[in-house]
Order: structure tokens, then sequence, then C-alpha cells
């Protein structure tokens, strides 16, 4: 998509040289590839905008794109308490000057513009047109642009977010100083007393002990889930969804794992369902975002779809594949639960952040994320180690841990379809070597998620049963 013209006009107004940066493209191992904007926007330090309002009306604010936006220091510079805007309140304005986002230059929507200092400190400024294309503009000519902007320190650099969690204690020394620091709840011995979250449910720890069970059968595994009729009900729609094209109806358990899931499935199905019923649904989240079921159900297909493409010697267990895809957002519930004064905060903080990974916005407001405290719950619950590794450590790239294709397959899973505008965060691209330590062929991987979103509408049916 070209620059916009009514961004052209603006810059010829005001006398600004600039030319189309030739930056878009990255070296990786494999080559050179073409960068996703919002990946590339970040790697070139380019300005990025946002709009803010609250009932006084709207700011525009302009940041580097490697940096986090602090909202709390811009409510606190401003002295009022702003929201994000969404893109449905900017349609007009986007229809208006022709655009796909909000272009990082002041004054095209005369509002009031407050600009990150860092921006100003550049010899060369990149700029997002609100297009594809990258203005490059001198950092004098920047200077003019934003003369009548306020100028403030209201951002934190990624890197250096990235580098505080790699550097960061034991993850239950962070969960219990975050638990301290943000609730108000009384700091006792235990941690997980001190959470107060609920005890791991009685039908997942029958489920647990029949996992480990050599002798289990199907009846077995039957009688348990037809104990609790929700999850039973739950189960056998999911096996009656279009999705898996099963012949004739399904009337029972047993006619679920015999003639459609199988055994496998069915126990982790039902553990990852019954664990997910140990939490409220968050009421608030960010704006635009996938709900929660919706975005375990589409990853867990997308986990399975993944795993039947990687060379059967070389393919990790299929159960704790499925299983990990099921629970992957396990930890946006605990954050919802165990800090809800703050967890609003969050949802507009993400909004504000969409170019940002999740887990950096939360390490900032509270100090942990919702890997740590989710894996750390599931090594409380003594769930299986491979759920364990997989979500704490899916959004990095550990290739030595034990274990780590797990994470790897959550990593590759959550990319594709946040590529695609499910789940939360921005489009990032895979690097070719998490495919080659998995095995998988990219190509078969872009196969495989088109293919489960040609199922959406099943899959968006499923999601609601599970959602209520």
């Amino acid at each position: 998509m070209p620059v916009p013209a009514s961004v052209k006009q603006l810059l010829d107004k005001q006398n600004v040289s600039y030319s189309i940066s030739e930056s878009q493209q990255v070296e990786q191992h494999s080559g050179v590839t073409q960068l996703l904007h919002e990946q590339r926007l970040r790697i070139v330090g380019a300005a990025r905008s946002m709009i803010l309002q609250d009932g006084q009306g709207r700011t525009q604010v302009v940041i580097p794109a490697n940096c986090l936006l602090d909202m709390n220091a811009v409510n606190q510079l401003l002295g009022r308490t702003m929201r994000p805007t969404t893109n449905g309140e900017l349609q007009s304005f986007f229809d208006k000057h022709k655009l796909a986002s909000v272009p990082a230059l002041p004054r095209l929507g005369g509002m009031p513009t407050l600009v990150d200092k860092r921006l100003l400190e550049q010899e060369q400024v990149l700029l997002d047109s609100g297009a594809d294309e990258l203005l490059e503009v001198g950092g004098e000519d920047f200077g003019l642009l934003v003369a009548d902007a306020q100028v403030a320190d209201v951002c934190v650099p990624l890197l250096e977010l990235e580098n505080r969690l790699q550097a960061a204690g034991s993850d239950e020394d962070e969960i219990f100083k975050a638990v301290k620091n943000f609730t108000s709840k009384r700091i006792k011995q235990r941690l997980e007393e001190t959470l107060e979250l609920p005890p791991l449910p009685e039908t997942a720890q029958r489920i647990i002990k029949l996992r480990v069970d050599p002798n289990a059968d199907i009846s077995d595994l039957a009688n348990i889930v037809e104990t609790d009729p929700s999850l039973a009900a739950q189960v056998v729609s999911w096996a009656s969804s279009p999705y898996y094209s099963a012949p004739g109806k399904i009337k029972s358990i047993h006619d679920a794992i015999v003639r459609v899931l199988g055994f496998d499935m069915v126990l982790n199905l039902a553990l990852g369902l019954a664990l997910g019923k140990t939490m409220e649904m968050p009421k608030d989240g960010p704006n635009g975002s996938t709900p929660y079921w919706q975005q375990a159900v589409y990853n867990a297909a997308t986990v399975e779809g993944l795993v039947t493409a990687i060379p059967r010697e070389k393919r990790p267990g299929f159960g704790m594949a499925y299983l990990s895809g099921l629970l992957h957002n396990f930890g946006w519930l605990i954050l919802a639960e165990v800090f809800p004064p703050h967890f609003t905060n969050i949802c507009r903080s993400m909004e504000a952040n969409r170019h940002a990974p999740p887990h950096l916005v939360e390490f900032h407001i509270l100090g942990v994320t919702r890997e740590q405290m989710s894996s750390w719950l599931m090594q409380l619950w003594n769930m299986p180690e491979e759920v364990v590794v997989a979500l704490r450590h899916q959004s990095s790239l550990d290739s030595e841990m034990e274990y780590g294709e797990y994470a790897k397959l959550l990593y590759v899973a959550q990319r594709l379809l946040q590529q695609r505008g499910i789940g939360q965060g921005p489009r990032l691209e895979i690097p070719d070597s998490v495919y080659r330590q998995l095995h998988l062929d990219p190509d078969k991987a872009e196969q495989t998620v088109e293919t489960i979103l040609a199922s959406s509408s099943d899959l968006d049916n499923i999601a609601n049963q599970l959602s209520g």
C-alpha cells in the first residue's frame, strides 16, 4: 500500500524532506526474508502512533516501536485517565484520510500530541506512514514536525523489559513479590495459601491418576467424565462437531472415545476442560482480542495439526501437546483472579501496546507474567512436566531444556494464529530455526493453519458452547 495522499500533503505543506525507507528486509540465518510490518517497525525502531481519549477529548501519542508505552506515566503527566481509542471509533478518521492505521505524524488529526523524547535524540527518524511504507526524515525535520507537541519520557524499551524478565529470580519468588506489592492479601507462609486459588478439581485429580495407570481403559475414562454432567456434555458436543465429521450421532462418552476422538485425546480434553472451569472468565479484556475459549480451541486444533505434520519418528507426544495448546492461555484467567484491581490497567495497556508481546506488558505492570503464574500453578497441581514447561516457555526460544519442543509448538501455533488476527499479541514472523528444531516444514505449518481456519465456524461453535 503506497504512502497515503493525506500524509504526503501534510509533509509537503510543512516543507519536510522525506524519502521512502528501503529497510524492508532483515538478514536471517536462511537469508533475506520479508518481515511483517509490526515486526519491522520494532527492528528499525520506527516511530508509531496511537490515539488516547477520555471525557476531555483525544490526544495523539508518538513513540518508538521498540518501546512500551507506559500508560501510568501518560496519565500522571496529563493529569487524566486516558484509554486507547478503538479502531471502530477511529473509522471515520481512517476513511477521511485513506489510512490503514494512525501515522506517526502530529497535526494530521488536529489534536494535541505527546511525543516520547527518545525520538528527538535520533539523527534519522523512520515514521509509520499509516500504510505499509516507512518514511525517513532527518532529526531536524522531525523536530519541526513535533514543534507544537509535548515531549516527555513515557516509554520503556522492550529490550530492557526482556532482559529484566530473563534476569529475574525464581518464578515463585517473583509471584510472591507481585502478590505482596499488588494485592491487599495478608502474606502467609505458603504462596498457594496467599493466592487462595481453588484446589485441583476432583475430576482432574482422577484423570491425572488414570493417566499413570497402565491398566486404564476406555470404561475407566468414560466413568470419570460421566460423573461430571457438564464436562460430559462438552466432550460429546466436541466430538459431535462437524469439525470431526463423525458418522452418525454421538450418543455417549464411550462413543466419543471409540468412534471419534480416541482415548488419549478425550483424556487430555477432559483434563483441560476441567481445569478451565476452576477460574471465572474475566469480564474485562483488551478490545478486539480473541475470547478465552476461542483462543483455547483454535490453539489446540493448531497444535494438533502441527504435531501430525511432523515426521512420525520426531513427533512430540500428541496428548501432552494437545493439552498444552488447550491450556496455553490459562495464566490469563489467573491474572484476572489474583490481581483484579490491576487487571483493567493491564487490558488498557495491551490496547495501547498492540505492537508488544502481552507478557512484556504484564511484566512491566506487575513484575510477573501469565506464563509464570500458570506454570507455577500447574506444578503445584502436579500436572505433567511437559505442560509445565510448555506454558512457562511458550513465549521464549530456549532450545536446550527438556520438553522444550512443547513450548516451541505453542510458540509456532500462537504466531501462526496471531498473523491471522487470532489471539493476543502482534503479528510476528517465526524464525526458521524453530521450524528446524521441531523438524516441521514451514509450508506444512502454513497449510495446517489454513485448513483449520477453513473450519472456523465449526471451531467457533465449539468455543461458544464452552463459554456458555
